[in-house]
Order: C-alpha cells, then structure tokens, then sequence
C-alpha cells in the first residue's frame, strides 16, 4: 500500500465523515484524527516489531520514552 493510497483511504473516510454530520461542525478534529489514527499505528507498528520498544521508535522516528507514553495512553501497554 503506498502512501497516496494511505491519504486516499483518509480522505474517503473524512468525506464520509461530513457527510455523516449533516451540516453539523465538527468540533476538535485535528485531535479527534490524531487519536483514531495513532492506535492503530501504534498496535500495528508494537506488532511488526515484535513489542519491541526501541525498534518500535525507531521506525515511527519517536524517541523511545514517547513511544511507551503513547501506548500507556491508549492502554497498549499491560
């Protein structure tokens, strides 16, 4: 999957999203994003690695301390 299909998924799916609302605004987006795409990110990336932190970090250009504040923050860690 390149990464013009990766932006193309996410403009379907904001496409959608305002359709869904109605006219409505919406309200926090840029976090709302940020929240919904980092979990998958995280658990996708914490898989291919093997749970292996530094390698994890490494590969999504974190340092490693953000990297474990970022899964304790979506309950990643056990």
């Amino acid at each position: 999957m390149s990464k013009k299909h990766i932006e193309e998924v996410v403009r379907t799916s904001l496409e959608t999203y305002f359709a869904d609302l109605r006219g409505t605004e919406p309200d926090n987006l840029h976090d709302m994003m940020v929240r919904v795409m980092e979990k998958p990110l995280l658990e996708v990336v914490m898989h291919h690695a093997e749970h292996n932190q530094s390698r994890a970090a490494e590969w999504l250009g974190l340092n490693r301390n953000t990297l474990r504040k970022k899964l304790l923050d979506h309950k990643l860690l056990k």
